[in-house]
């Protein structure tokens, strides 16, 4: 299988590290914003071809699939162009930053038949699917799901400290991370509310938020955000339930006493990037659905624009 990677960003190199740990596939072309930057990534992974234009590697016959890590505004509009170009799509979180948006490359799936999936990590993440093992065995029942997702980020920086050309953003992008999981491992969100902080005066987007869920089946989740925190970074999650509490720090997991559990053997990786790339080639070679296929995702970006909704009427409260 040969997979193009758009996008080679801090994010983009993860799944290229995680491509080249699966049997039989090989990355075809890297595209990015810079030639410079695209020839040395494409050179560092063995890419044949690299360019600045996704319509360079849509008119590839030899391109099975792309994988976007492109900007949060580009997202939704070129997962359709792929699709229209015949390629199966992996793209990067979040699937778009509207509501109609996300309704649209849904569309396009439906219409096409391709694999579309969205990259809802959470999901994958060894920690977090070890949790859902033991809710799908009867094991657990979420009560309560208590997240943090904190970063320090008063300038538009990447992960690799390098500067962005896009804003991110905490509903769009961060937040997707959490209502999704919730909705994952607890049922459909019923009910959702969203406070927001000051906005950043350069930035324009809020730098602090507080988010309330609740799914069908009475769980609650509690999730605050924000780019203000000095401190520890990163997302962590408390699992409260009705027989346990589990934490979660990405791909590590411990009881509410901090004792470790043991992940070995939950999944053949224990890198939630590696593990999302093999479903998404696993999909598309059996022919079949995803996990965090662009339809089992959608209800979170349903939340999401309910949610953005209401933050924008708030701002015109007095």
């Amino acid at each position: 299988m040969r997979i193009a990677l758009v996008g080679a960003g801090a994010f983009g190199e993860k799944h290229l590290d995680g491509l080249k740990n699966i049997d039989g596939v090989e990355i075809a072309s890297v595209i990015s914003r810079s030639a410079e930057q695209a020839a040395e990534v494409a050179a560092k992974y063995g890419a044949p071809h690299s360019g600045t234009d996704l319509a360079e590697v849509l008119a590839m016959p030899d391109v099975d699939a792309v994988i976007l890590c492109t900007p949060t505004q580009m997202h939704a509009e070129q997962a359709i162009a792929c699709m229209n170009a015949g390629k199966h799509v992996q793209v990067e979180i979040p699937l778009s930053d509207t509501w109609a948006d996300a309704e649209a490359v849904v569309a396009k799936q439906q219409e096409t038949g391709l694999v579309c999936m969205v990259g809802h990590t959470r999901r994958f993440n060894p920690s977090h699917q070890y949790v859902h093992g033991k809710i799908t065995a009867g094991e657990f029942n979420v009560q309560q799901m208590d997240v943090q997702t904190y970063f320090f980020r008063r300038k538009n920086m990447n992960a690799k400290g390098q500067p962005r050309s896009w804003t991110d953003h905490l509903l769009w992008h961060h937040a997707a991370h959490t209502i999704d999981l919730f909705a994952y491992q607890s049922g459909k969100i019923v009910a959702a509310n969203a406070l927001q902080g000051p906005k950043h005066p350069e930035l324009g987007i809020a730098m602090d938020m507080s988010i309330q869920l609740k799914a069908e089946t009475g769980a609650i989740c509690t999730l605050s955000l924000s780019f203000n925190n000095n401190g520890p970074l990163g997302t962590f999650f408390r699992y409260i339930g009705d027989s346990e509490t589990y934490i979660a720090r990405y791909d590590d997991l411990v009881n509410g006493r901090e004792e470790p559990i043991d992940l070995t053997g939950v999944t053949v990786s224990n890198n939630g990037i590696e593990l999302q790339d093999r479903e998404f080639v696993a999909a598309i070679r059996e022919g079949r659905e995803p996990n965090s296929s662009v339809g089992k995702v959608l209800d979170c970006y349903r939340v999401i624009g309910e949610l953005a909704q209401s933050l924008e009427a708030q701002d015109g409260w007095s």
